[in-house]
């Protein structure tokens, strides 16, 4: 397994999490978010899912993937049916992305990529950390993501793995500074131009709303 490509949520989520303290670099919903418009960047890319009118989710090909965490975000999809109306993108990215981190998490121990370390606060309620694992994958992607920002997204991987940065809110630890703000904008205009990632900001903004209300 250590040799296979890295899908687009492992990715994500290996830029996502500190790579010492183990612990997300954004509000950890946010992530999930990301991860679950990443995982459906994946499907449409490899055809089993289009989206209809405007936001909604058809599948268009059932059949397995044959890796844990595209099967698994396939499945978590309603199966096609004749005349059906699918599932709004924004609405399944809300509730799938936590059970879709833990499938990526899965899939990064088993690559010696993290290792899950519990710990307790106040001695009493157990949490969960993910620092990098003796197989570093961490850094290798960090340093592929500045340099594909810094060459101007000129893949097209490049840009579905930058528009999800840019709306689950990791831009900014990513691509600090006054240095980093040109690509920041950059970033937050390929948001809109991605269905996924579009989905993803729907479903963080309601979140803000929801707090600040």
């Amino acid at each position: 397994m250590t040799g296979t490509p890295l899908s687009l949520p492992e990715e994500l989520l290996l830029l996502g999490l500190d790579p010492v303290r183990g612990r997300p670099l954004t509000n950890p919903k946010y992530l999930h978010y990301g991860l679950a418009g990443a995982a459906l960047a994946d499907l449409e890319a490899a055809g089993r899912i289009t989206v209809e009118r405007g936001d909604r989710i058809t599948v268009i090909n059932p059949l397995p993937l044959g890796n844990a965490i595209g099967d698994g975000a396939l499945a978590a999809l309603p199966a096609p049916t004749k005349g059906g109306k699918g599932v709004k993108a924004h609405r399944w990215v809300h509730g799938a992305g936590r059970p879709l981190q833990e499938l990526c998490l899965r899939v990064l121990e088993k690559r010696g990529a993290l290792r899950r370390e519990t710990h307790r606060a106040l001695g009493l309620f157990p949490y969960e950390r993910f620092p990098v694992g003796p197989v570093d994958l961490s850094g290798p992607a960090r340093a592929r993501f500045t340099a594909a920002v810094e060459a101007g997204l000129p893949g097209w991987r490049d840009r579905l793995l930058a528009a999800q940065v840019a709306a689950c809110d990791l831009d900014a630890r990513l691509l600090p500074g006054a240095a980093g703000r040109p690509h920041r904008r950059a970033l937050r205009g390929l948001v809109k131009e991605c269905w996924t990632s579009r989905a993803v900001h729907h479903a963080v903004q309601q979140d803000k709303s929801a707090a600040g209300g």
